[in-house]
């Protein structure tokens, strides 16, 4: 049961990681809605006893995935930003395109490293379904004021190290469960004045790190769960898969269209959620009990 599982939060993280949407708000509603968390009481015989299932850690380690697909799908810029950065260290070009967007993704990797480490430090917990209903509608007010104010001027060869620097301050607010990484991103990327595409590009190329050092620290963690392993890694190529698909769609679709349909999404979702917990008394319905 357990593969069938991994198969179907492949495709919902492959799908839901890339875009403005919170890939971990839809991977633990749907979870939790399903049942499949982990540590679920089971009575065998008159006693209550645990199985394994998809704990946060389990869940953030199929996101490896999602990095196999970002890291093929933008190679060649990975490749072109790494070696113009090089030449222009030794050159001395400080003003060199790709140097400034290698030290801009490094500035913006900072807040969000800090934070996610000082956040799993006090284990506070990030899985209410309240606060990703909540910040699912803030975000998605916040993407339509992007959407409707932003310019849309930059391409990807106009980027400088301040747009690192602020589009990693709003990366560092995707800790919070509904922000999505890449909505946070895409929606600084807009205010900022760049194009739907670039801000999407950039938005990848940023959290590449980000998302690279969370997934095999969760990874590490989920490692002692051995009956989880296997699991895992039919999740992790499921999520691949789906992630790339997910990646070249969006990268097509934004050349043409707006993050409307995004906005009207997160709010759709964000009230979803809050109706049903406004109707099942502050609690999701288990569909996996039925």
């Amino acid at each position: 049961m357990e593969y069938l599982q991994a198969i179907i939060l492949g495709l919902v993280q492959g799908i839901t990681e890339f875009l403005p949407i919170s890939s971990t708000a839809h991977l633990i509603i749907f979870r939790d809605v399903l049942g499949w968390e982990a540590e679920t009481c089971v009575d065998v015989i008159g006693k209550c006893v645990t199985h394994p299932g998809w704990s946060k850690a389990a869940i953030d380690g199929i996101q490896l995935g999602s990095v196999g697909a970002v890291f093929v799908y933008l190679w060649k810029d990975i490749v072109q930003v790494m070696k113009g950065s090089w030449q222009a260290f030794q050159a001395k070009d400080w003003r060199r395109e790709e140097w400034k967007i290698l030290v801009g993704i490094a500035i913006g990797t900072l807040p969000a490293i800090v934070i996610g480490f000082a956040v799993k430090m006090s284990k506070i917990p990030l899985e209410s379904p309240l606060e990703i209903a909540v910040m699912s509608i803030v975000m998605a007010l916040l993407l339509g004021a992007a959407e409707q104010m932003g310019k849309r001027e930059r391409d990807f060869h106009k980027l400088n190290i301040m747009d690192g620097a602020l589009v990693g301050l709003a990366q560092a607010l995707a800790i919070l469960p509904g922000v999505s990484r890449s909505g946070s991103t895409i929606t600084a990327s807009l205010f900022l004045g760049l194009k739907r595409e670039t801000a999407a590009r950039f938005s990848f190329l940023l959290g590449l790190p980000t998302l690279t050092l969370v997934t095999l620290v969760q990874t590490k963690d989920v490692l002692k769960d051995t009956e989880m392993i296997m699991p895992m890694l039919v999740g992790i190529a499921a999520t691949f898969v789906f992630s790339y698909l997910s990646i070249a769609w969006l990268m097509k679709f934004l050349q043409k269209q707006s993050t409307w349909v995004f906005v009207w999404y997160r709010l759709a979702f964000g009230l979803a959620i809050l109706g049903a917990l406004i109707f099942g008394n502050g609690k999701l319905p288990n569909l996996g009990a039925l």
